[in-house]
């Protein structure tokens, strides 16, 4: 591969920066933490992309894809982690939707696609269950056949952003009799289906991102199965692919690594600035020769995937180190702000602000928050598992 940018990749990353420059909402200017995103904030650029026909980069073109080549892909990631742009969702564009166009038949191509291109539909992930967290073929939520529908009945939870979604795509048990990952079927369930009911989780950092959602007796037309019953292991097996692909969030990781570096600049230790103390200078080094590995990887990757192949085993690598480099940048962020880092709530309507510079405010919260990238997607060592027996044939 070659790594150097041609006249024509500098000419669209100029593109994309001037037109993130002028198209991002100024409503969303300065929000970066998703504590602070309404509904509408979270589709407010996704919709602006949408109209731009940007929205989707990977998908096949006949749905609205771009057919960008790697290089574009890499650059349009660069260029919204630089301007600090709101993350889109992951749920419908990286992994219902790949699903759908890959394994679902035409007519649930033509009413699904279009709607998650647009921002009309908002899909939340039914995966995980209690006691079926990484060892998803565990699972317990059943859906039996009755007619022309299915009855499921079961519970989901760590579901993010549920309290907002318009659809779960959920995992679900349609035969208790065969191997565990032989009697799992991929369902698309409308969450306004009488029976479901979703349930806060407050997380460590004070915020409301993931539920509970409860299912009982929920009647799911059996023309929103994809492919074949019992054959839903496949299709999540190849959904988690794209998934850990996107958790490893490089270039984001490579922005948060610039604003730890202008922390460290701020930051005093005896007179002398925190970056150039030797011991918290050489973790920093490190820091950024362990991403600058992942980037190289996160770039193969995208080749494979431009030369039509999914997904595989390396999506595993790229979901442990960039979880893990995630969760390093902010330990190193809080090791930077100090004290002025202590947790701190900020109940509704308190006015009363914390002691320090702002950059130390989330410190904690985001720390603790992040806590959880090595465990969502498959734990970490489960991924450890898929290397050792897909790569090295342990």
């Amino acid at each position: 591969m070659d790594f150097n940018f041609t006249k024509e990749d500098e000419a669209f990353r100029a593109e994309v920066r001037a037109f993130i420059e002028e198209k991002y909402p100024d409503s969303l200017k300065g929000k970066v933490r998703r504590d602070e995103l309404e509904r509408e904030d979270f589709l407010a650029w996704h919709k602006v992309l949408a109209e731009k026909g940007w929205v989707a980069p990977s998908w096949p073109e006949e749905w609205g894809g771009t057919d960008w080549s790697v290089t574009q892909r890499y650059i349009w990631n660069e260029e919204n982690a630089r301007a600090d742009t709101v993350p889109l969702l992951p749920f419908g564009l990286s992994m219902v939707g790949p699903v759908i166009y890959t394994f679902g038949n035409e007519e649930q191509k033509k009413h699904y696609l279009p709607r998650i291109y647009n921002g009309e539909d908002w899909w939340c992930q039914g995966y995980s269950e209690p006691g079926s967290g990484s060892d998803l073929a565990s699972l317990r939520t059943k859906a039996v056949r009755e007619g022309d529908h299915y009855i499921v009945n079961g519970m989901k939870t760590w579901t993010t952003l549920a309290q907002y979604a318009d659809w779960i795509f959920c995992l679900v048990r349609t035969d208790s009799d065969a191997k565990a990952q032989e009697g799992i079927s991929f369902l698309l369930i409308d969450m306004n289906t009488p029976g479901i009911e979703v349930k806060p989780i407050i997380t460590l950092d004070g915020s409301h991102e993931v539920n509970e959602v409860f299912l009982t007796d929920v009647k799911v037309p059996v023309e929103n199965l994809i492919g074949e019953e019992n054959k839903g292991w496949t299709y999540a097996k190849f959904l988690l692919g794209h998934e850990r692909s996107g958790i490893a969030g490089v270039a984001r990781s490579k922005r948060n690594i610039d604003r730890l570096k202008e922390i460290a600049r701020s930051e005093l230790v005896d007179g002398e600035q925190l970056i150039r103390q030797a011991d918290f200078e050489g973790k920093l080094a490190q820091l950024e020769i362990d991403l600058t590995a992942l980037e190289f990887t996160e770039l193969r990757t995208l080749a494979s995937e431009s030369a039509g192949k999914g997904p595989g085993p390396e999506s595993s690598i790229l979901k442990i180190k960039g979880t893990e480099i995630q969760q390093r940048i902010t330990e190193l962020t809080l090791e930077a702000v100090g004290y002025q880092g202590m947790p701190y709530q900020r109940d509704l309507g308190d006015n009363v602000r914390p002691i320090g510079p702002e950059y130390a405010e989330m410190s904690a919260p985001t720390y603790f928050n992040t806590r959880k990238t090595s465990i969502y997607g498959g734990s970490n060592e489960i991924q450890r598992n898929i290397i050792a027996k897909m790569v090295l044939g342990l």
